[in-house]
């Protein structure tokens, strides 16, 4: 049958996700790192995708496709549900468990600075786990937390990482890029709904694929109703802050 489905140019495609994380039906996945329309059937033709693209790389055309299968579109988010849930390792894995790590400091003012002299650098880290999959919602170190969310290559990217983001903060790593930025969305959500959370802060790389990140986080703060404090930051591939 003729009808509207999208089409995606992998030459204008940046890799962002943005699309993906619109796609309700998911229909589009990312592929070797650009955005694909992996089947017609999951595609409804209704265009959800195009006004996230930021590089106007998917458009509505009309050709012959199969029909949209609201019974397979289905199917398919309950398996990607099942993949996002964390099932737990019988031998009962250690890395995945709660901990609140004791520092004594506060949140710092976030400033421009060099790396901070010292010869054995502190870690600040505040808890574990760090990664948002792994993350419990109903931590106890959540409640009343300053929330850090940090795309995770900007650690390695800013040499005074702990220091200006990580002190006094819970953090949330993750890749916008490689991971399900809707299952972030929810699970931020989750987050925020069940906690009283006193501020939150993004830091992301300025690669345009980690936009992700900050349209989670935002979409999280709106489903959860909450009004916080709230500051990005963008961190350069040459390690400085831009």
């Amino acid at each position: 049958m003729k009808r509207n489905i999208i089409e995606i140019d992998r030459d204008l495609c940046n890799g962002c996700g943005l699309c993906a994380s619109a796609c309700h039906e998911g229909a589009i996945q990312m592929i070797d790192g650009k955005a694909a329309l992996i089947h017609d059937k999951y595609c409804d033709g209704l265009g959800d995708c195009l006004p996230a693209c930021p590089t106007n790389a998917i458009k509505m055309i009309e050709r012959e496709a199969d029909p949209y299968d609201d019974d397979a579109v289905k199917e398919l988010q309950r398996k990607k549900a099942e993949e996002a849930k964390i099932k737990p390792i019988p031998c009962g894995c250690p890395g995945t468990m709660a901990k609140k790590i004791e520092k004594n400091s506060a949140p710092v003012q976030l400033k421009s600075s060099q790396c901070a002299s010292s010869e054995n650098p502190k870690s600040q880290l505040g808890q574990w786990p760090v990664q948002i999959k792994l993350v419990n919602p109903q931590a106890d170190y959540l409640d009343g937390a300053d929330i850090l969310i940090a795309a995770d290559c900007t650690a390695y990217a800013y040499a005074n990482f702990h220091e200006e983001f990580i002190k006094g903060r819970i953090t949330l790593i993750g890749c916008p890029k490689l991971d399900d930025n809707k299952y972030y969305e929810e699970k931020l959500t989750e987050i925020f709904s069940g906690n009283d959370i006193k501020s939150i802060t993004v830091v992301r790389m300025e690669v345009p694929c980690c936009s992700g990140i900050i349209a989670s986080v935002k979409q999280a703060i709106l489903c959860s109703q909450k009004i916080v404090p709230y500051s990005e930051i963008t961190i350069s591939v040459d390690g400085n802050r831009i």
